[in-house]
């Protein structure tokens, strides 16, 4: 069963989040934090992280920095509500899949996932 998890600050979009990929047979992880992801992700080893850019601590750019040191092989795609220049470039040369924007289009991120994690 392919691996999702879900890094994002924001509990209700983890939540809608999880619910949603669970009923279409991934299994799904959960994380609130980018150093609490990375705990997740060398425990888990999943095949596809959704990775919030804005979040307390740890920024997802932070996180995806960390993961190509580790884990190159594990495919990202960013969620943002903002689009900043200077971190869309800075995450494409860490090799990110894409982004998602919120608020989250269920339709767009089915099949962003979908299409990686398959």
């Amino acid at each position: 069963m392919p691996k999702l998890l879900i890094v994002d600050d924001e509990v209700d979009i983890r939540e809608f989040a999880k619910k949603f990929f669970k009923k279409r047979n991934l299994e799904v992880f959960t994380s609130s934090r980018g150093d609490e992801a990375l705990s997740v992700i060398e425990k888990e080893k999943p095949d596809l992280v959704l990775l919030d850019i804005r979040m307390e601590g740890m920024t997802g750019v932070e996180v995806l920095r960390q993961l190509r040191e580790n884990h190159n092989n594990i495919k990202v795609v960013m969620v943002t509500g903002v689009e900043e220049e200077e971190i869309v470039n800075e995450v494409n040369n860490l090799g990110a899949l894409g982004y998602v924007h919120k608020p989250l289009v269920l339709d767009e991120l089915e099949k962003i996932v979908l299409k990686e994690i398959t």
